[in-house]
């Protein structure tokens, strides 16, 4: 056996992982619902769009709030079940009742009525949701001290998360057919109610059968009440600016933000191509295609991407493996060029294999080193460990990359011309997008390369951080 094969105890049964993996499926379908839900605010419920952008961006302010506040919550608690699992179990509950309850609108009800009943559900469910993201993120950092382990898993917890992108898309389809809903509203309210019920009764799972570090080993952690509210809120941002005083966690984030964003920023584009470029602008024509373009790409991103890319890590080390990746991505997006073509839907398929390293990598990836930077992070700063505030500032960060490029995509959109009123665009205006929809996640992706090119924890370097981790305090 090797220095650094992995040891009997630091592996994760395959069922625990299934059960982590779980919880990024929910992860990934409440956010991605959410999306499609919004917009059927202005279509079925008739909520002016400058309001509906302004319920969806002010949750994600309040996010700003709440996730570094629950990171340092569930980095100093003190419980029987540990630091992560209470959270998690009431954290799937709350938002999965506040999501059905969100959306039980009636289309009658006064647009005023309608913003402040969704904007408070939205408060709601945001904290329902950071109180389960938060914690559920900070226990997969911790679930293994092994560098290969925890790639692995990340894998699987990815290829379970694909699941929601395989069926959220059909959201679309299954809310306009008269022959299932009477109504776009209630498509929305009864759909709501089903989601919900996967994501409480699969949220709970990690809570139940995952296991963290035992938290009687967590030395150092700050007690939590209204008598130290001052010294807590003094050490919220502590650990903010140790997390950010880290050059790897840093880059980790940087790189996240780009690759994120870009993708984010187009992910609407394919859409508009494909109705307005390939079947110019006829959406009985379009059909169901949109949808299967979402689903043949999370499917390959599951069964073909994250595989190969857990490989690469670990025969060649976490970062060659995302640069490696994200060039392909590159490679894939130039593709689109050719895929999206008239005169032969089929081939829009053709660069979805490339393509979907970059997200595909991207997660799986940037996970796994996240838990090596939060080893790194106790052997410079000691303990308490803070998977949780890691988790918090990590997944802020993929939030406002989202946020944010919601808010370019509607821009670039106007710079290219593109005019949602008009069954035909313009031949120069589809050019433009198309350039777009090439150019700025290539772009993005590429400075996310530069980001990680520096990058400098090699499973060489996590082996040794672990095992002067284990000298100081012990193996826990």
């Amino acid at each position: 056996m090797s220095h650094y094969d992995t040891a009997a105890k630091d592996r994760i049964p395959l069922g625990e992982k299934a059960a982590y993996g779980t919880g990024t499926l929910v992860l990934n379908l409440l956010p991605a619902a959410l999306g499609i839900f919004a917009f059927f605010l202005i279509t079925a419920f008739g909520v002016d769009p400058i309001l509906a952008g302004l319920l969806g961006g002010l949750p994600r302010l309040f996010d700003a709030i709440t996730d570094p506040i629950m990171g340092f919550i569930t980095d100093n608690t003190k419980s029987r079940w540990g630091r992560r699992r209470p959270y998690i179990v009431v954290g799937a509950i709350l938002s999965g009742t506040c999501f059905a309850l969100l959306w039980q609108l009636d289309p009658t009800n006064s647009q005023n009525y309608t913003f402040w009943y969704i904007l408070l559900f939205s408060m709601a469910f945001t904290i329902g949701n950071t109180m389960f993201a938060t914690p559920f993120v900070g226990l997969g950092y911790e679930m293994t001290s092994d560098y290969k382990e925890r790639t692995r898993l990340m894998a699987t917890s990815q290829f379970m998360g694909q699941i929601a992108w395989m069926i959220v898309p059909w959201f679309w389809v299954m809310i306009a057919d008269p022959d299932l809903f009477d109504s776009q509203a209630q498509g929305v309210r009864h759909l709501a109610i089903y989601v919900s019920g996967a994501c409480i009764v699969l949220g709970i799972v990690p809570g139940l059968f995952c296991k963290g570090i035992d938290s009687s080993h967590i030395d150092n952690r700050a007690e939590i009440s209204f008598r130290t509210l001052s010294s807590n809120v003094m050490g919220i941002f502590r650990s903010i600016g140790q997390a950010f005083k880290n050059a790897a966690f840093v880059r980790l984030c940087g790189a996240t933000f780009f690759v994120f964003n870009g993708f984010q920023l187009v992910a609407s584009f394919s859409y508009f191509i494909i109705v307005f470029h390939m079947f110019d602008g006829d959406y009985a024509a379009t059909g169901s295609w949109p949808a299967w373009f979402s689903t043949v790409s999370a499917f390959v991103t599951a069964f073909l991407v994250i595989p190969i890319v857990s490989w690469m890590a670990n025969k060649w080390g976490k970062r060659k493996a995302f640069i490696i990746s994200t060039v392909l991505s590159i490679f894939g997006y130039a593709l689109k060029w050719y895929g999206f073509n008239p005169e032969n839907p089929w081939l829009m398929f053709m660069p979805i294999p490339l393509m979907s390293f970059g997200i595909g990598g991207l997660f799986t990836l940037m996970l796994s080193m996240t838990a090596d930077v939060c080893d790194l992070d106790e052997l410079n700063n000691g303990m308490p460990r803070k998977e949780g505030t890691f988790a918090a500032i990590y997944w802020l960060m993929v939030k406002l990359g989202q946020a944010l490029a919601l808010i370019l995509s509607g821009v670039v959109l106007k710079l290219v011309g593109f005019d949602a009123g008009v069954a035909t665009q313009s031949v120069e205006t589809m050019t433009n997008l198309r350039i777009a929809d090439i150019i700025i996640p290539a772009t993005t992706a590429a400075l996310a390369i530069l980001m990680m090119w520096n990058y400098d924890i090699t499973e060489e370097k996590a082996h040794q951080i672990k095992e002067k981790l284990i000298e100081r305090r012990g193996d826990i």
